[in-house]
């Protein structure tokens, strides 16, 4: 089985190195400074020049706060020993959702998020956590997303193609909270984000991201992400820039050539459109999907053509890599 994962990684490889791996339009904007951020899974625009970005697997519970230069300017202490953060969403002004939600084997019985502050200067907070689940099982995920009006989103990191799931409204503390389909997204999606006025969602994979209408969920595109050790993590600012990031240590924070999103959009990104929750209210009352609104039941998106195969076999080979 080793051998197959592999032998399907290096044809991966083979195939999409025709493929330009940086856009002219590609800016820099700074590199982590800090050693201690060495695999960072998320990445959310905060403002004013602050980015938000935590560790996966084997950190404790902390979110980082760096400024345009790449410098670490705080850090917020929440969990002693969660599981696998894989996901950042906003949640209004100075806080962001957290998302213990890397299920790499498939077996856990719920997920978790919690919203936490963050911004400059050094925290412990203790968090109302959230317990989540699925409607059909356990599922392993790495993107946590959330609309501008509040609501919060998961999508799955299936390998035959992921699931949006939608946060109940009303968050219980007692839980657990029951996540409701909306529709399906690419295979082994890293991360997702919402764009500011609400109309359209992204959701990358290591090597491309795909852009989907909201609440339609109707598939708009794809465009191509910088080549990175391994890129997991995307989000998008006020202005409506796409930003992504890696795994690694002092790995750069990148603005995706805006001509690319443009080319899919067919129009420039939309800037914030509305304010985001007062995320002084009660962490229950200002977030999660309402039901109803679940979108598209259409199948865009979520079937295998050629080049989700091609996604497929290089996730397979840097899934193998990571896990030896």
């Amino acid at each position: 089985m080793k051998a197959i994962v592999a032998a399907a990684g290096a044809l991966g490889l083979v195939l999409i190195s025709s493929v330009p791996a940086t856009a002219a339009g590609d800016d820099v904007f700074f590199a982590f400074s800090d050693p201690t951020i060495s695999e960072a899974s998320a990445l959310t625009p905060l403002g004013k020049g602050l980015y938000a970005t935590t560790n996966d697997s084997g950190d404790s519970g902390r979110v980082f706060t760096v400024d345009s230069r790449g410098d670490t300017v705080g850090v917020t202490h929440w969990a002693a020993d969660p599981v696998d953060v894989e996901g950042l969403a906003p949640a209004g002004r100075n806080h962001v959702w957290v998302g213990d939600i890397g299920d790499n084997n498939g077996v856990w019985d719920s997920i978790k998020i919690a919203k936490v502050r963050v911004g400059r200067g050094e925290r412990t907070v203790s968090p109302t956590v959230y317990e989540l689940v699925y409607p059909d099982g356990p599922h392993n995920a790495e993107s946590l997303l959330a609309h501008p009006d509040g609501r919060i989103f998961v999508a799955t990191k299936d390998w035959g193609g992921g699931r949006l799931y939608a946060v109940p409204e009303r968050l219980d503390p007692d839980g657990p909270n029951r996540l409701k389909e909306v529709a399906p997204v690419i295979p082994m999606a890293t991360d997702g984000a919402f764009f500011p006025d609400g109309k359209h969602v992204v959701v990358r994979g290591y090597y491309s991201a795909t852009i989907y209408d909201w609440p339609s969920m109707d598939r708009v595109g794809s465009f191509r992400t910088p080549d990175q050790e391994q890129g997991e993590a995307i989000g998008v600012t006020a202005k409506g820039e796409v930003v992504v990031t890696s795994e690694g240590i002092r790995a750069e924070v990148i603005r995706v050539d805006p001509e690319l999103v443009t080319e899919v959009l067919g129009e420039e990104p939309s800037p914030t459109a509305d304010p985001t929750p007062d995320a002084t209210e009660p962490a229950g009352d200002e977030t999660g999907a309402k039901d109803g609104d679940s979108g598209s039941d259409s199948d865009s998106g979520g079937s295998l053509g050629p080049a989700a195969l091609v996604v497929l076999a290089v996730a397979a080979y840097f899934l193998f890599r990571k896990r030896t």
